[in-house]
């Protein structure tokens, strides 16, 4: 990554606090869940988005990003690349802001309806992984 991607991704994760993530699944066992509940521990609010599931970490799930209610910041994609672009058309009709495909779910088609919606978009490093990376950065600063 680029230090203008570091910075992008800095900026997204300071000003983000409502996290769809689309494809969290209640399996412990799947990347998502466990990325899910480590942005749970890090203080963001979780929106689990997976038609399959009633609950998640205790949290209401909903079939799809416009049954949201409420404002979300990022839309967190755990999904087939194939489907990146219906995602990305639901996140930009919802207003969200930012657009991340986790690794594996990366799709340049999804990542150009997003940018075309004014999301900012980050396509293959893991939210979790970026995030934990920024902490330990700022952490060692402090000191």
């Amino acid at each position: 990554m680029t230090s203008e991607e570091d910075r992008l991704i800095e900026q997204i994760l300071d000003r983000v606090h409502a996290i769809a993530v689309v494809g969290l699944s209640s399996k412990p066992s799947r990347p998502s869940n466990s990325v899910a509940s480590y942005l749970l521990s890090a203080g963001f609010d979780i929106i689990p988005v997976n038609p399959r599931e009633e609950e998640i970490f205790g949290i209401p799930a909903v079939a799809r990003l416009e049954d949201i209610a409420g404002p979300i910041d990022l839309v967190s994609v755990f999904r087939r690349p194939s489907e990146g672009p219906g995602v990305a058309r639901s996140a930009a009709a919802i207003g969200a802001h930012a657009y991340w495909m986790q690794p594996g779910a990366e799709s340049a088609p999804a990542a150009e309806i997003a940018r075309s919606a004014g999301m900012d978009v980050v396509s293959g490093p893991c939210i979790m992984v970026q995030h934990r990376l920024i902490t330990l950065r700022r952490n060692a600063a402090a000191r």
